[in-house]
């Protein structure tokens, strides 16, 4: 139940929002609530598709820094069509819970306020409808089973020389010792950070899976100060 198919691309993402790959949190949000405005099925003109590509791609640009980004609770997710009697919800509100708008195939939407640690294939009952729960992940963020993965990139020098982390997760700030041969491994286990036990389901791990990342400034100024070496010289 729990999937990444048809996972729309970053370069994708950025072209559906109009945005350039140096675009920050708060430059993507003002093109997401721009494109939203332009598209959204319930006004004259809308597009139903274009309108779900445009929240896949703010959700993809999103998550590009979650490690990053201050703790906030899940965003309410846009009311969105599905297959008939499936939710589809986001592996942040599974472990967290929150409220969601839901349109059922009749047209009806529905609020629905989810219990904190809900597995996909659960069924929630909404008013007189049965739904089915589905868990739709990307690589940023994603769920197996009872256990949370997370993406997060770092210094690749923290990577090789270890050392500690602050990390925002959808449960909240952590703070992880890295060590050499997690950092070798790009992998680390925080026991009983996963979803919370629920019905016969026992507590979930989380995982924290690192990649290098070079920061994008410290690039661009090493790149400015070769061309101006280079200029000098000539």
């Amino acid at each position: 139940m729990v999937g990444t198919d048809g996972a729309i691309s970053f370069k994708r993402a950025r072209e559906v929002l109009g945005v350039s790959v140096l675009a920050d949190q708060a430059e993507v949000r003002a093109a997401y609530h721009a494109a939203v405005k332009r598209v959204h099925p319930d006004r004259r003109g809308g597009d139903a598709d274009a309108f779900r590509e445009v929240v896949d791609a703010y959700g993809r640009l999103r998550d590009r820094g979650f490690g990053e980004r201050v703790n906030q609770p899940p965003a309410p997710m846009p009311p969105r069509r599905s297959e008939p009697g499936v939710l589809e919800i986001s592996p942040a509100l599974a472990a967290q819970g929150g409220e969601v708008e839901h349109v059922l195939a009749d047209g009806r939407r529905l609020r629905i306020t989810l219990p904190a640690g809900l597995r996909a294939g659960e069924v929630l009952r909404a008013d007189d409808a049965r739904l089915t729960v589905s868990v739709r992940g990307d690589p940023a963020l994603m769920l197996r089973g009872d256990d949370l993965w997370l993406s997060v990139r770092v210094d690749p020098q923290l990577l090789m020389q270890g050392g500690r982390i602050a990390i925002d997760t959808p449960l909240g700030r952590r703070v992880v010792w890295i060590t050499k041969k997690a950092g070798t491994r790009g992998l680390v286990r925080l026991p009983g950070q996963g979803l919370p036990a629920r019905g016969g389901h026992p507590q979930g791990h989380m995982f924290l899976r690192f990649t290098p990342q070079a920061d994008l400034s410290d690039s661009a100024a090493r790149t400015l100060l070769r061309r101006f070496a280079a200029a000098w010289a000539a």
